[in-house]
């Protein structure tokens, strides 16, 4: 069943919420009802089968797709109808799935592309801290960014983000196409952004490294809410192990 977000006056621990939120391609219903929350400082993960709504949700929520029903609060502002470079400003930033990186363009110029918002001394500084977080990338800079593997290039689109120096990070499926490896290592930094304060809005296909990464979650099935609760029940509730976890 949906949740009801109850309207509140805004507080800060409250980053962003999703009220009621439909949206359609076409004659397609892609969402309906759908309701989340995302506290400040916290990891929620939005899971679901291929096709259930969880890009669409995140595609809603950066102003890619305009919803046809409810509502987007972020920091206690209406963003619903806002252009995606407008919620980029305001500090709500994808990092979409694949690979979506300029590969003729350098490391660093590719990084700078994402500093936009910012300009001087702002944009220095957030290059530095990304080099903190990414020394391979600090390491290969000057290298065109096809060249890098694609972990690398995973960790560029991570950087990019982290250069608008956002209040809220949406993933949509950072793991997609990665050895086990790499998917480890992108657990970890995830984690470590988490560990420094991050708010994240989690799309991940590995449902059990989401959970184990995630505050709290979502589940969702054919465009609505199905289920929803601390990660670390729904990790051990019975119907999502066995339709997500394997067991």
């Amino acid at each position: 069943m949906p949740i009801s977000v109850a309207a509140r006056i805004w507080s800060p621990m409250l980053m962003l919420s999703v009220e009621n939120l439909s949206a359609s391609y076409g004659i397609i219903r892609a969402l309906e009802g759908v309701s989340l929350e995302m506290p400040a400082g916290k990891v929620i993960c939005l899971l679901g089968a291929n096709g259930a709504g969880k890009t669409t949700t995140l595609n809603c929520i950066s102003g890619i797709v305009r919803p046809t029903a409810g509502r987007i609060t972020f920091m206690g502002e209406p963003i619903t109808r806002e252009s995606p470079s407008r919620i980029v400003r305001r500090g709500i930033v994808q990092i979409p799935e694949g690979r979506e990186i300029f590969p003729s363009l350098s490391v660093r110029d590719n990084l700078v592309l994402g500093s936009w918002t910012r300009r001087g001394k702002g944009a220095v500084q957030a290059l530095a801290r990304v080099f903190d977080y990414f020394p391979i990338l600090h390491a290969r800079a000057k290298q065109p960014a096809g060249t890098l593997s694609g972990g690398e290039q995973q960790m560029l689109m991570i950087g990019r983000a982290l250069m608008a120096e956002p209040k809220a990070l949406l993933f949509d499926e950072p793991s997609l196409g990665l050895s086990p490896v790499l998917v480890e290592n992108v657990f970890r930094i995830i984690a470590r952004l988490h560990a420094d304060g991050a708010t994240i809005l989690l799309v991940e296909q590995n449902a059990r490294l989401a959970l184990a990464a995630s505050d709290y979650g979502y589940i969702l099935e054919n465009g609505e809410i199905r289920l929803h609760g601390p990660a670390s029940q729904l990790a051990r509730d019975p119907m999502v192990r066995e339709a997500y976890l394997g067991s």
